[in-house]
């Protein structure tokens, strides 16, 4: 597995991240959400218990990378994390749907994509591993509307990613796989915000990126 004993892991993101986490973002009683991070953080406590793996969330809901810009200082920077694990976009490209006359809400592709890179470049050098996932909207058709945009914030993801050699997390392929198979609302009632299902398509993802080994002895 990629992450080394004793490691920091923080995530950052949206109401995805989030999952009704409490504000501190770690410790007791539910305190990581109830979300992928959780689920994360139980399998990599319980498989690699011998790693000691620290997790921290800090997920806000509705946050665009515009809000990520504006509270970095204090929930990543002050942090000082080993790992930072970075997923956001989704409210980039809903508010576009949802609130199309807010356009002071809108984030559009170059906006998303220079700020999710100038965000980037000044924490890399800080950190011993970075993990970027793509936002997602789990709609089976690529040609509708929102599918199509949100498939292009994946794209600028990915360009990040392989430019500065980050763990790629394609979350939206990971969805189109278990799309074969059931219908959105299976996943996500809005084809947004997972059901239990949904959260362990993420949660499984973001495993696999890092190497992790469902085989690993436990007490070993």
């Amino acid at each position: 597995m990629k992450l080394e004993p004793n490691t920091k892991l923080l995530f950052i993101g949206d109401s995805i991240t989030d999952a009704e986490r409490h504000p501190q973002g770690e410790g007791l009683f539910d305190a990581l959400g109830k979300g992928y991070v959780s689920q994360v953080d139980a399998l990599l406590g319980t498989v690699y218990h011998k790693h000691a793996i620290r997790v921290i969330n800090k997920g806000i809901s509705g946050n665009t990378v515009r809000d990520l810009k504006a509270r970095w200082q204090q929930d990543v920077t002050e942090h000082n994390p080993d790992w930072l694990s970075i997923m956001i976009g989704i409210n980039d490209v809903w508010r576009q749907f949802d609130l199309p006359q807010m356009k002071e809400l809108h984030i559009n592709i170059q906006e998303y994509e220079n700020t999710l890179n100038e965000l980037v470049d000044k924490t890399l050098p800080s950190l011993k591993g970075l993990v970027l996932m793509t936002p997602y909207y789990i709609e089976p058709s690529k040609t509708d509307a929102m599918r199509a945009m949100m498939d292009e914030y994946g794209a600028a993801v990915k360009r990040t990613a392989s430019r500065v050699g980050a763990v790629f997390v394609d979350t939206q392929a990971a969805f189109d796989t278990v799309l074969k198979s059931y219908y959105p609302a299976m996943l996500a009632w809005d084809r947004v915000h997972p059901t239990a299902k949904g959260v362990m398509v993420i949660s499984r993802a973001f495993l696999k990126a890092i190497d992790f080994d469902w085989r690993h002895e436990t007490g070993d």
